[in-house]
């Protein structure tokens, strides 16, 4: 499987306790373009997103059967939600 998530409240807090226990983390990362994150690495800054925001901030991963994952911070959910 592709494009899993995985939502956290403190993506380095989340990307730190899965590196501790041997998981090879990528970011966390944002999109240049302040959207959500698109496919493949095209458009990843690194680093959380600047002001924070509520999902705006990735991480990715994969498990040992090659699934990839990505945790999204949210902090705040949208209306509705």
């Amino acid at each position: 499987m592709q494009g899993l998530h995985l939502i956290v409240s403190d993506i380095e807090q989340a990307g730190k306790e899965l590196a501790g226990r041997g998981v090879e983390v990528t970011g966390p990362f944002h999109d240049a373009t302040g959207a959500f994150h698109q496919a493949g690495e095209t458009g990843r800054v690194m680093g959380a997103h600047p002001e924070r925001a509520s999902y705006g901030s990735f991480a990715a991963f994969a498990d040992p059967d090659g699934n990839r994952w990505f945790l999204q911070e949210i902090t705040v959910r949208l209306p509705g939600r």
